[in-house]
């Protein structure tokens, strides 16, 4: 019998764990983990050294980078923000430094390190952590004195809890029992993905990375599952930008702008079956009508020398290299030489460059899902279902998703200790 248990042994299980264990060390916490190993996503995140957390510290912007749970997640954010975050680890001697994009990591640079912080506080505080624990079950029953209790059947035992807490991030088996509960599950759908494109213009320059502006564009012909209102139905019409870094990879397009327009377009690139057109700008500080006069200014100025030779922009060489070659100009041609259509068909080329992408990737190890319990079905006062009282649920589990940059954590550690001091009240 334990007063509390925790299915999943991933961030926001631990977090909250912890903070249970430690307010109340009366109270017999367990964590269930399916796998061999715990805290596996805290492993690989950031490339193994760990995205903390974010150093956006005012839950009104903070908030803004959450596609789903937005608005759900401001008052949680009032009580348990990223300075609350950096503050649970500094008191246990981890410092955390800020990166000029605004990720927080260890100084370490290490995951490891607070893999081992969580390991450690667990044991301190005496939290049972079972591994090989895949649950199969999640009832209700009641004990002796008709007292309502949990039962958590695993693969290995059954359980009996006053309260239980769901962490079990996008785990399929989970929902399934969860709605088999009552509870209304959102379909889940990839969020965080690049964009596979084969094309010239890119080709041969995976690496490159420089900032752009891209839009996806609507198509002619709507999914009729698409619920998103649409203006018209024109075929260049942008249902939705993003601004920042574009990374060339070798399956297409990455980097920030991609990764902000996956998970903010989640839902709608699904219904598209991940074939769409996007139209990126290059020169995010120009459009297609204001670049044109100022390649004709350089036509005048650079007369004499050679279009593929002369970076007339603030485009990295190989890029600059490949669209001039887009726009039909032979290696040779010079800028005395060029008319204003070929100028305009490079204008296009750096301000209005569509692609079409055929699929897509999973960003690293850091594949996150849109989806899951419905957020109208949580308390997030508590934490705590409004159909099942002393079920709670924190993570990813319920649907929740960010972008990238640490929000995704940020959420767990949050929802995380939201339900850790409701169940420690309650």
């Amino acid at each position: 019998m334990f007063d509390v248990i925790v299915i999943g042994g991933g961030a926001a299980g631990f977090y909250a764990a912890i903070h249970i264990a430690e307010a109340n060390s009366r109270l017999k916490v367990a964590i269930l983990e399916r796998g061999k190993e715990v805290l596996s996503k805290v492993k690989v995140s950031g490339g193994g050294r760990c995205n903390v957390t974010h150093a956006e510290f005012d839950p009104s912007e903070l908030v803004k980078n959450y596609p789903r749970g937005q608005k759900e997640l401001l008052g949680p954010f009032h009580t348990h923000c990223s300075g609350d975050t950096v503050a649970f680890f500094e008191r246990r001697g981890i410092s955390l430094k800020i990166e000029e994009d605004g990720r927080m990591f260890p100084v370490s640079d290490t995951s490891q390190t607070i893999i081992d912080c969580f390991l450690a506080e667990a044991g301190r505080f005496g939290v049972k952590v079972l591994k090989h624990s895949s649950v199969n079950d999640i009832r209700q029953v009641k004990d002796s004195s008709k007292v309502a209790l949990w039962e958590v059947v695993s693969i290995k035992h059954s359980y009996t809890a006053r309260k239980v807490l769901v962490a079990t991030g996008s785990n399929p088996k989970i929902w399934k029992l969860l709605e088999n509960l009552g509870h209304t599950i959102e379909p889940p759908t990839p969020s965080l993905f690049t964009f596979n494109i084969k094309d010239e213009r890119i080709n041969g320059i995976p690496g490159l990375s420089t900032k752009a502006r891209v839009e996806i564009l609507a198509k002619r012909i709507f999914n009729p599952k698409i619920t998103i209102k649409l203006r018209s139905q024109k075929a260049t019409e942008t249902l939705m930008s993003a601004e920042g870094p574009v990374l060339v990879t070798h399956w297409g397009l990455s980097g920030p702008a991609i990764l902000k327009l996956s998970a903010w377009g989640a839902k709608l690139l699904h219904d598209f079956n991940y074939r769409f057109k996007i139209r990126v700008n290059w020169l995010p500080d120009f459009n297609q009508g204001s670049v044109l006069p100022y390649l004709m200014e350089i036509k005048e100025v650079e007369a004499r020398k050679t279009i593929l030779r002369t970076k007339a922009v603030d485009v990295p060489r190989r890029l600059w290299t490949n669209l001039v070659r887009a726009s039909g100009l032979e290696e040779t041609t010079k800028w005395a030489d060029v008319n204003k259509i070929q100028l305009q068909n490079l204008a296009d080329q750096l301000t209005a460059c569509e692609f079409q992408v055929d699929g897509k990737s999973t960003f690293k190890e850091e594949f996150v899902t849109a989806g899951g319990v419905d957020l109208k079905e949580i308390n997030f006062k508590t934490m705590e279902s409004k159909l099942l009282p002393n079920l709670y649920l924190a993570g990813e589990v319920i649907n929740v998703d960010a972008i990238t940059g640490g929000f995704n954590f940020q959420n767990a550690w949050t929802s995380g200790y939201i339900a850790a001091k409701a169940i420690i009240e309650k």
